[in-house]
């Protein structure tokens, strides 16, 4: 597996698509980025079961300023959807994969349930408007 570039049309189909997708944002005139780039092609030829998507900060401004990247390489982790992990920096090729390892063995029933208790208001399985009509 080799690296996709994903734009914003892209993005989400691809992060909700598949089980677990690391996304590098990157531009070309950042250096630690250019140092990072080689260690993340690599570590996609030894995951093919995972998706390593890169998005150009550059050509895809609005879905950066979504993301809330402002600092590059940002390296973002997802799982079945959530994203679970987030972090400036280029990375050290064991510490990404330290990150790939911690991603894979993620109880994810137990990453929803600690989402749901830290946001309530978004836990649409309970009524939270107790005696009001809907």
């Amino acid at each position: 597996m080799t690296t996709t570039a994903l734009t914003a049309a892209k993005f989400e189909e691809t992060v909700t698509g598949n089980d677990i997708v690391l996304v590098d944002f990157w531009a070309s005139w950042c250096g630690p980025c250019r140092q990072f780039a080689p260690v993340f092609e690599a570590a996609s030829e030894k995951h093919p079961d995972v998706v390593f998507g890169k998005v150009d900060t550059e050509a895809e401004r609005e879905l950066a300023a979504a993301a809330q990247i402002t600092s590059i390489p940002t390296l973002m982790a997802f799982r079945e959807g959530v994203l679970v992990f987030a972090q400036p920096g280029a990375l050290p090729a064991p510490a990404l994969e330290q990150v790939i390892g911690a991603v894979r063995e993620l109880d994810m029933d137990d990453v929803r349930a600690q989402l749901a208790a830290q946001h309530p208001e978004h836990d649409h399985e309970h009524d939270h408007t107790e005696g009001s009509e809907l």
